[in-house]
Formats: structure tokens, sequence, C-alpha cells
């Protein structure tokens, strides 16, 4: 498959990532972040075997106080709201801003993630999601798209959960992109729900924060610095009620749901025919009282910006960067 059919997005670093001046940390102070960060990642290469080895509930209590770990020593502080429900297997479904959404989705809800192949050829890092249970996708070779789609089936079916980012590339925070159905079909077939994730970076005045965004261009070593020069970045998680498995039928109906519910937006009401509906088939007057789980949130989204223009550039111009 060509980059032309590659999920893409229009957010760069230099439109998208920068971050407010007068809130960077010194260079001493991000060498550190950068130097504790790095420590956590050593230790967890040899430790993550023995963890694997560990019983479900201690298992995933040690993976969020590591991620947690992980992203405090770079500067971020995190906010988790919800709660993670029964275990059992799940699709977890989030929109995706960086490659610190990995271990910010992992603190609050440990899973095995789904990754392009790439990271696997990171170093360090790309051994320690091989060790972690990440399940590899080719990205650029659509015809391992079913078998992708079988293995994620396979591994929801035996109790595991499994997140993935269906925008299959990332955006900066300001703007989404759409979801991809496919991931959905995996749900559908091991008769799973699906657990949607917002996640957002804030500053401390509420403010959008965008150090954190890994788009367009960038490498992981310049994301690494800006987010460790950074201040006053947080985290937020918003752990959205499930989608149980039966409310849709097909996975087209089931991405758009999921979507709607990381957007914060309601399901689109259908136009009824030319003149109206008839008088007797109209439903009695009645008054909605109860919000959707969403409807609290007050996302910023600026009026103009460079994600209002529709997408048709190629690959090479737009957003390949993603971690998954």
């Amino acid at each position: 498959m060509s980059n032309w059919l590659l999920p893409t997005a229009p957010c760069t670093p230099q439109a998208c990532a920068a971050h407010p001046g007068g809130r960077a940390a010194s260079v001493p102070h991000a060498a550190l972040r950068l130097a504790g960060a790095l420590g956590l990642v050593l230790l967890a290469v040899p430790a993550a075997p023995a963890v694997r080895l560990l019983p479900a509930r201690p298992r995933r209590a040690l993976i969020r106080t590591w991620c947690a770990a992980l992203l405090r020593s770079l500067g971020i502080r995190i906010t988790v709201r919800g709660t993670p429900g029964p275990d059992g297997g799940r699709l977890i479904v989030a929109n995706h801003i960086s490659w610190t959404d990995i271990p910010l989705v992992a603190a609050a809800l440990p899973s095995r993630m789904l990754a392009k192949s790439e990271i696997g050829t990171w170093p360090v890092l790309g051994r320690l999601a091989a060790q972690a249970g990440t399940l590899f996708i080719e990205r650029d070779r659509i015809r391992a798209l079913p078998r992708t789609v079988g293995t994620v089936a396979r591994a929801l079916r035996a109790g595991d959960r499994v997140t993935v980012f269906p925008e299959g590339c990332t955006w900066c925070g300001r703007a989404q992109g759409p979801f991809r159905r496919a991931a959905f079909q995996a749900a559908l077939d091991a008769e799973v729900p699906v657990q949607p994730v917002r996640i957002a970076y804030r500053l401390d005045g509420g403010e959008f924060a965008g150090a954190p965004a890994f788009v367009g261009e960038d490498t992981l070593t310049a994301s690494l610095w800006r987010i460790a020069r950074a201040r006053g970045i947080r985290a937020e998680v918003r752990l959205l009620p499930r989608i149980p498995h039966g409310r849709h039928a097909d996975r087209r109906g089931l991405a758009a749901a999921a979507q709607r519910a990381v957007l914060g937006t309601r399901e689109p009401q259908r136009t009824p025919p030319a003149g109206g509906v008839p008088a007797r088939q109209r439903p009695p007057h009645t008054t909605q009282t109860e919000p959707s789980a969403t409807d609290s949130d007050s996302a910023k989204r600026p009026s103009e910006s460079v994600h209002h223009w529709d997408n048709s550039s190629p690959a090479s111009a737009s957003s390949l960067r993603t971690p998954s």
C-alpha cells in the first residue's frame, strides 16, 4: 500500500507543538528529567519478563506505577477521570496526540497496545514494547490487515485489554481525525465491549499544551527534548462509558459511536422528509433531562486553524508520525 493511502494529518511541529514562552525549564533541569526517564526505561527492560509472569492484579499495578513514574519524570502530571470497570477483554480506543499516549493510557488502564511495526526497531523502547506484549501492525501492507484483526480478536477472546488509536496517525489535540474501522471488527468478532478514552494535554491554566504533540516530521529526540523543557503540562485521561457488544451491528456504526464518545458529540439527527412529519406520527413533546456522558467537557477548539482544511496532500506533506 502506498503512502497515499495511509492516514495523514495537517499538524506540524512548527504550527502545533509550540509551548508558551516563559514556561521553559532550564537546560540542566531538562537533562535531569531525561536522565530519570532513561533510568526508568533501562530498569524496566530486564524486569519486564519477570513482571509478565505475575498474576494480573499485581502486574497491572506495577505497570500503572511505572508508567505514571515515567511521565512524571518528564514533568507530566496525570489526571484520570472515570473508572476502569470490571475485568475482561475489551477494545480500548482513544484519540492520538503523542507517543506519550501509550504510557498515559497504561497508567490509567494497563493493556496490550497495537502499534506500528517501526516501533519494534526503536532503541531500548522497541524491545520494551515487545516484552510488554505489544501487537505490531505493518501499516503499509494492506494484505496484512485481516491477519492483524484476527490477532487482536484472539487477544480479546483470551480476556486481554487491547488499546488501539483508530485515527491511524497523530493529531496535535486541537482537532482529531476520523476513526478507521478495521480494529472495531476485532471487537465484533470477539464479542467484547469497546471502551472509549479521551486524551488531552493542558497547562495549569487549562489552555492547550502543544509540547507533547508528536506530529509531522517530528523526531523522537526532538519530542523528548521539547517535553523535558516544558513546564506545567497536565495529561487528562477520561475513561468513558463502555459500548456493550451487540449495540451496533457493524463496524461502521461501532466506530462512529466510539468517535462521538471521544469527541463529546451527539449522534446526528435524521433530517425529516420534505413537508415535515405528519401530525399523527409526531411523538409527544419531551424534554431531555439526562445529558450525555461527555456533555460536561468543554474542549477548546480554535475557530480557524491549520486543521480546518480538507487534507488531500500526499503523506510526505502531512503527519505520518504515530506510535500506532
